[in-house]
């Protein structure tokens, strides 16, 4: 089965194009792409097209790569042992399965997400080459070698925080999502918000692209807060003309608070409207 996108994921020919070569290669689909351009969700979206079980691995600035494989709780099974529990004596009721051993171990094609690789410590994902490249590990304290049934497909995402080694990107199948271009965002609007009216998502549209196009803005707002915007204008039913007659001297538009998200943007804008003012007089 070929993933072709879903009902509610707007994906790009390229983007299924890269799905899909992953797949039949067998490689990790390594996502980049501007924070909000959906790559998380793409998992999600895999895994409903193709009828897979999801597997989420949320990485964070603390994560081990063994927590991925399993985790062995000694001091647990020692203070079990001085207190004569009976199930001390098994060393399996100490260990517990990571999100990769619960991919190897589905029994059925799963979809397995590594979130945000790049959070991590630099030699995490090198830690994983051999178990992402060999399907398989070898848990010591039970002597046996955990493999995968169905090989899953793995899909990993970062968001250029660090490099990665390139060890491990020789091992991946590359993908960078380029942010939606006007017509491709109308469409993932209206998957969302199928009933709003189409001179709003126009006049938002123009706004959305001008202020992302904006030189020295420290962060460009994203799909996730295109949407979030269009919400908040629908729920405070703010008039068309509020946004299409807009005065450009007033640079920050209405309900900002879900574009722009930091203070050193919202005085760029103000001072970009302090000097079309000045200007106008």
């Amino acid at each position: 089965m070929k993933f072709v996108g879903t009902n509610n994921y707007i994906a790009t020919e390229d983007l299924k194009i890269a799905v899909n070569a992953a797949v039949t290669l067998e490689r990790p689909l390594l996502v980049k792409g501007e924070p909000g351009t959906g790559k998380t969700v793409l998992a999600i979206e895999v895994a409903k097209a193709l009828s897979a079980p999801l597997l989420e691995w949320h990485i964070k600035s603390t994560t081990k790569a063994h927590q991925g494989l399993y985790e062995y709780d000694a001091v647990a099974r020692l203070r079990d042992g001085q207190l004569g529990e009976e199930r001390a004596k098994d060393v399996k009721n100490y260990i517990k399965r990571g999100k990769l051993w619960d991919a190897f171990a589905t029994g059925e094609r799963s979809v397995l997400l590594i979130d945000e690789i790049d959070k991590a410590d630099i030699e995490f994902p090198n830690d994983l080459l051999q178990e992402l490249d060999r399907m398989e590990f070898f848990v010591y304290e039970t002597n046996e070698t955990i493999k995968a049934q169905q090989r899953p497909i793995v899909i990993i995402t970062s968001n250029n925080e660090k490099e990665l080694p390139d060890a491990f990107l020789r091992r991946c199948f590359f993908h960078y999502i380029k942010f939606p271009d006007a017509a491709t965002m109308e469409e993932i609007v209206d998957v969302h918000f199928p009933s709003i009216k189409k001179r709003l998502v126009a006049d938002a549209l123009k706004i959305f692209y001008e202020v992302r196009d904006v030189p020295g803005l420290k962060k460009k707002p994203s799909t996730s807060e295109l949407l979030d915007w269009l919400k908040l204008l629908m729920s405070e039913d703010v008039p068309e003309e509020v946004l299409s007659e807009r005065d450009p001297r007033k640079a920050i538009p209405p309900l900002h608070g879900a574009l722009l998200k930091n203070e050193q943007d919202i005085h760029l804008f103000e001072r970009l409207a302090f000097l079309s003012r000045r200007e106008g007089v």
